[in-house]
């Protein structure tokens, strides 16, 4: 639960579910205007955000790959994708992110950062746990595929770095994250991000208005029940 609102000023709890993935920063753009809606909402809601996890490169090497290398390779040139870069750079200039893609060394593989945010989810920190991954990796320009990067990550969100160290070195999340991203395939999620607020499904970074008015109709239908 992410108390983006006084829960007294709240009359209703709002379920939000985004599927997405830690390397996608069209998944963080989504989450950081989806945030700027909800505190635009009127008449607030207790927000309540669920994670699921989608993996852009599913056979990504487990310690990943030089981000030079892997880049140059899918898009032709390092030149053009320096330049996609800039260009996500430029159409989020207004969104308050500071992308630091100078920093990246990597392009990891982020299954273990979705087990780990499985396990927060089980310590009611999964939002606080994805928050600090995107930006562990799109601002700090962090290996989010080590464990002791994600162990110090966990910690950071109160999350006992023993737990988390022993939880990643076994295999434990491993089956329930691939099940979630089999139930996204099979509801038809072929991109991310996607989000889900109340019966509407929006997909990429909606502008903050789109999202208002996605939530403002969530509102009133969960008002009419």
């Amino acid at each position: 639960m992410v108390k983006l609102l006084p829960i007294e000023a709240a009359s209703m709890t709002l379920t939000i579910e985004i599927t997405s993935d830690f390397i996608c920063p069209w998944c963080l753009v989504a989450e950081t205007r989806l945030k700027k809606a909800i505190a635009r909402l009127n008449p607030p809601a207790n927000i309540q955000w669920v994670w699921h996890p989608f993996e852009l490169n599913p056979q990504m090497p487990e310690m990943g790959m030089d981000r030079q290398t892997y880049r140059t390779q899918k898009f032709g040139s390092w030149e053009y994708s320096q330049l996609l870069d800039a260009k996500t750079i430029q159409a989020t200039a207004d969104d308050g992110i500071e992308f630091r893609y100078d920093l990246m060394e990597v392009t990891p593989n982020t299954l273990k950062a979705h087990r780990l945010t499985w396990l927060a989810t089980q310590h009611g920190k999964a939002t606080e746990m994805a928050e600090r991954i995107l930006q562990a990796y799109f601002t700090d320009g962090q290996n989010i595929g080590k464990l002791e990067i994600l162990t110090d990550l966990a910690a950071e969100i109160g999350i006992d770095r023993d737990i988390a160290k022993t939880f990643l070195l076994s295999d434990a999340g491993t089956q329930e994250v691939r099940e979630l991203e089999r139930q996204a395939v099979d509801r038809g999620i072929q991109g991310i991000p996607s989000i889900r607020i109340g019966k509407e499904m929006l997909s990429g970074a909606q502008p903050v208005e789109a999202f208002l008015t996605a939530l403002q109709n969530a509102v009133s239908e969960l008002a009419e029940v």
